[in-house]
């Protein structure tokens, strides 16, 4: 009789086991709060968003008033082209921000080049401080 009473509960304790095995499975496949999908889709757009940051930085920088603003500077444009990606998000969407509103500006013929050379020289000088202080 022991035996018998041995092999249930041997077995029953098998069963629980197993029981509880699936269980926790199935709580794993439910949907989260936020899916997969949404999560990938984020940050896609932070990385679209960041080199669109990027792109507008070094367009600015790499016109010909900008050539010379960061020449005058005393800079080095490879450097301050790599800086550009060593900048934080945060940093980089101001900086981007400036840049597109320079660009705005330039395009409507609201800057004398005097004033564009002296925008340009603080933007280059921005990513060098801004890199140089990480």
């Amino acid at each position: 009789m022991k035996f018998c009473t041995r092999l249930y509960v041997g077995l029953l304790l098998i069963a629980g086991l197993a029981f509880g095995a699936s269980t926790s499975l199935f709580a794993q496949q439910k949907e989260h709060a936020v899916s997969a999908q949404d999560l990938r889709k984020d940050v896609q757009k932070a990385s679209d968003e960041r080199h669109a940051n990027e792109v507008a930085i070094r367009e600015l920088l790499s016109t010909e008033q900008g050539q010379k603003a960061v020449k005058s500077a005393g800079a080095d444009f490879a450097k301050v082209n790599q800086a550009v990606s060593q900048l934080s998000d945060e940093d980089a969407a101001r900086l981007a921000a400036q840049s597109r509103a320079v660009q705005t500006d330039i395009a409507a013929g609201n800057f004398s080049d005097r004033d564009l050379l002296i925008i340009i020289i603080l933007i280059a000088a921005l990513v060098l401080i801004i890199v140089a202080v990480r």
